[in-house]
């Protein structure tokens, strides 16, 4: 189960563009809280709490708390939009969370074990074709990251889906059977220049002043 962020918003009366703009002016993000089966809510929120979550990392999976007009909401940021120049956050959407809902939400992998990976110790490289996974998940049952552990993998071994831990509840939206998550590839190894060419080019004349 993911850990719970309590965020502070602060709830806002009026609707619109030019509402939003007076927002802005004050500072502040505006945004909307959606789903559950009720009327949306309008909120603003200070931006640097928003920055601060983007740069934890895996806010798509992260549940966050705040309080709206007494209401206790359990919630998941659903978009962010940002100014086209400035890259500053102009509007935030967040999906109001409801016990018994399934949802789609982006779930981050963490990689452990690497430094034991008896591939990596002989030289191979590690591949990563998926830092995340986008699955189906109760809202009771979003986990914080799936786990995978590497310390076992060889030169030309690979994890898939059924090798990651965390996802009893949980069900990938990309419908390719057990796919793969990451690889040991073998080294590199750097082709070196043929005997010829070496010899052609030391027995080059010297060009002529």
């Amino acid at each position: 189960m993911a850990k719970i962020t309590t965020l502070e918003i602060s709830q806002r009366a009026k609707a619109g563009k030019g509402a939003a703009r007076a927002t802005r002016r004050e500072g502040l993000v505006p945004g909307v809280v959606y789903g559950g089966k009720k009327e949306p809510a309008l909120v603003s929120i200070d931006p640097r709490i928003i920055m601060k979550e983007l740069h934890r990392g895996s806010w798509q999976s992260r549940l966050y708390q705040f309080n709206i007009g007494g209401e206790q909401v359990h919630a998941l940021i659903r978009d962010i939009q940002f100014h086209p120049v400035s890259d500053a956050p102009i509007h935030i959407d967040f999906l109001r969370l409801v016990p018994g809902q399934s949802v789609h939400v982006q779930v981050g992998i963490t990689f452990t074990g690497e430094e034991d990976a008896p591939g990596i110790r002989r030289g191979g490289v590690l591949n990563i074709a998926r830092h995340s996974v986008d699955v189906e998940v109760p809202v009771e049952n979003i986990p914080e990251h799936f786990t995978v552990d590497l310390s076992k993998l060889d030169i030309n071994d690979n994890v898939r889906w059924d090798d990651l831990q965390g996802t009893e509840h949980a069900t990938p939206t990309l419908h390719i059977p057990n796919f793969v998550i990451a690889s040991i590839a073998p080294p590199t190894v750097e082709e070196e220049p043929e005997a010829g060419a070496e010899a052609e080019g030391a027995a080059a004349p010297a060009e002529s002043k």
